[in-house]
């Protein structure tokens, strides 16, 4: 076999789990988008395979911005704003709730889990029966349940400072999860920010700032009225912030190397646990003085059915994207929770919000900028070819995969997808 010569960045590092195939895939010609490999084209009679785009060559705005042109580019787009509105929706419902004299946030929240559970923890079985369930609680339950824990306990405490400090102080506080996430994935996933991503979040921070501030000059996020005390309200934010952020991480780095059912079913199940046991501890003397009529379970029930909507959607969009894309794409939500709200509410749109909800998509877009037709779906701690992580639904592995079959087929006659390690999962 011919040696090549090939120059490869010091960018990833094996966080995949044990028994994980590690097999090589052939370099056969595929365009990766982004610069991470640099093959020798001084060889007599060889065209390099990989676009050869290294520090000295400057990419054109063609290139820059061929992303764009994916299918992939929009669907993110469009997902980070469903998800957006699901978070509005659960705000709203929460705001009839209290209205209704029902404010129980841990207990909430309990229904989701199980109804997640009732879903993906019983295909979770179906697929790799009670034995296979069974070995997967043994050998990596207790990691999961620091995921569960981690994603508990950021929607406990964020409900939980809003009774204490003002809105407007818990938003800010917020952002800190932004912080978390870019600051774990850059020291643990070994993710290395272009430019133009940590740009494209500082756009969106700022559209995000004059959604705040269009809001304290109405009035309408509390001001500066603390509900109780604000010392306390702002440590929970910052709290929930953290636990929110270390989740998000967390779960990235799980949907890249598992399938997409088992992760939604363990976070279901073991999250049912620990909050159903938050809620019977912190939650009982207001679930006792609570009001119980058909209005409040027609709250509770839409509740549950968008937030488990959203925790199937948060794996998707962590394969096509990463955490920090989710993060910012949910800072338009104070923007569709006043869309929603003038016509529920009664609000009265600021003329502010038009513009910062602008400034927050233009963020978006300057994220991407310069990313290769993989976008960020190629993860750093997979691998050159991403052969650690799992080949299911949107994962960078299984396109390069269909593009090495695609490829080779002519050659050596097989049918598309014979021996493509992975194909079936999810």
């Amino acid at each position: 076999m011919d040696k090549q010569a090939v120059s490869t960045r010091a960018t990833s590092v094996d966080f995949g789990r044990a028994g994980e195939s590690s097999r090589t895939f052939p370099t056969h010609p595929f365009d990766h988008g982004a610069p991470e490999v640099i093959s020798d084209s001084n060889r007599p009679g060889h065209d390099s395979p990989v676009v050869a785009e290294d520090s000295k060559k400057k990419l054109t705005w063609a290139e820059k911005m061929r992303f764009f042109k994916t299918k992939e580019f929009w669907l993110i787009l469009g997902l980070g704003q469903i998800l957006a509105i699901c978070i509005t929706g659960t705000n709203t419902l929460s705001t009839f709730l209290f209205m209704e004299g029902t404010s129980i946030p841990a207990f909430q929240s309990f229904f989701n889990y199980v109804l997640l559970t009732a879903i993906y923890t019983s295909y979770t079985i179906y697929k790799y029966g009670f034995k296979g369930w069974g070995k997967l609680q043994y050998k990596d339950g207790w990691k999961y349940i620091i995921l569960s824990f981690c994603d508990v306990e950021g929607n406990y405490f964020t409900v939980l400072a809003y009774r204490y400090t003002t809105i407007l102080s818990a938003q800010l506080i917020n952002f800190w999860a932004i912080v978390i996430v870019v600051v774990i994935s850059f020291l643990f996933l070994k993710v290395r920010y272009h430019w133009a991503q940590v740009l494209g979040i500082l756009i969106c921070v700022g559209g995000m700032g004059i959604l705040i501030a269009s809001d304290h000059i109405q009035g309408v996020n509390g001001g500066d009225i603390s509900r109780g005390n604000k010392v306390k309200g702002d440590l929970f934010a910052l709290l929930g912030a953290t636990f929110y952020g270390l989740s998000n991480v967390y779960e990235e780095w799980f949907v890249s190397g598992r399938p997409l059912y088992e992760v939604i079913g363990q976070i279901g199940f073991w999250g049912m646990i620990i909050n159903g046991a938050q809620a019977g501890i912190f939650d009982r003397h207001s679930f006792q003085i609570a009001t119980w009529n058909s209005a409040v379970g027609g709250y509770m029930t839409g509740y549950t059915l968008i937030l488990t909507l959203f925790y199937t959607l948060v794996p998707i969009m962590y394969r096509l994207a990463s955490a920090a894309f989710f993060n910012i794409s949910l800072l338009t939500g104070n923007f569709w929770g006043v869309i929603i709200g003038t016509a529920v509410f009664g609000y009265s749109v600021h003329y502010l919000y038009p513009i910062a909800f602008v400034l927050i998509m233009i963020g978006h877009f300057v994220y991407f900028l310069g990313k290769g037709v993989l976008g960020e779906a190629k993860k750093a701690w997979l691998g050159e070819h991403q052969e650690k992580g799992v080949s299911g639904l949107f994962t960078a592995r299984r396109k390069i995969e269909k593009g090495q079959l695609s490829l080779a087929a002519p050659a050596d006659g097989n049918r598309r997808g014979e021996g493509h390690e992975g194909a079936g999962i999810v």
